[in-house]
């Protein structure tokens, strides 16, 4: 191969694997998989600025032998971005972990609710038509906010908290 091949396929492959990354459930592989996007732009927009040349600021060069400075300041902002981004996920992870202690998303019964009813057009459905449970939050009969206490009060009777606003919750499946 020869270099003018293989930063491109290098560029491809962090995309590919930040991709494949940002797919899965858990945060922390979201977060590898952003910081290996993150990456792979830096070297695509380093690839696009062309080749080294002198200072543009300096002025001792003509203009063909100055490099272009618009790739070198899209970097840097892509970093800041990149940086910004990753700090809110490591705080997302560390919230996550410190509510359920696991950083994994789990499926909850809203997911199972969308793959049960997957094969119906969303257009078709009237909330009126559908079965209590199967109603969306804030319905016009969905539960009351007593009942909703009550039942976590229940569900979740002796499970230490670390928010004094949020219900205890458990980090196991039901």
């Amino acid at each position: 191969m020869t270099p003018t091949v293989v930063l491109p396929v290098i560029i491809g492959g962090l995309y590919a694997a930040g991709v494949y990354l940002l797919l899965d459930r858990s945060l922390t592989r979201v977060l590898l998989g952003f910081l290996l996007l993150g990456n792979a732009t830096n070297l695509l927009l380093l690839s696009a600025g062309g080749p080294s040349g002198l200072a543009p600021i300096l002025g001792y060069a003509e203009p063909g032998e100055m490099s272009d400075p618009l790739p070198q300041a899209l970097i840097l902002t892509a970093i800041v971005i990149t940086f910004g981004i990753a700090s809110f996920l490591l705080a997302l992870i560390y919230r996550s972990w410190r509510l359920v202690r696991q950083e994994v998303v789990g499926v909850d019964e809203e997911d199972r609710r969308v793959a049960r009813r997957s094969s119906t057009d969303a257009d078709e459905i009237d909330p009126d038509d559908l079965a209590p449970e199967d109603r969306p939050a804030m319905h016009a009969d969905s539960m009351p906010a007593e009942d909703v206490e009550r039942v976590l009060a229940r569900d979740y009777a002796g499970i230490p908290s670390d928010d004094v606003d949020l219900p205890p919750t458990r980090g196991e499946q039901r």
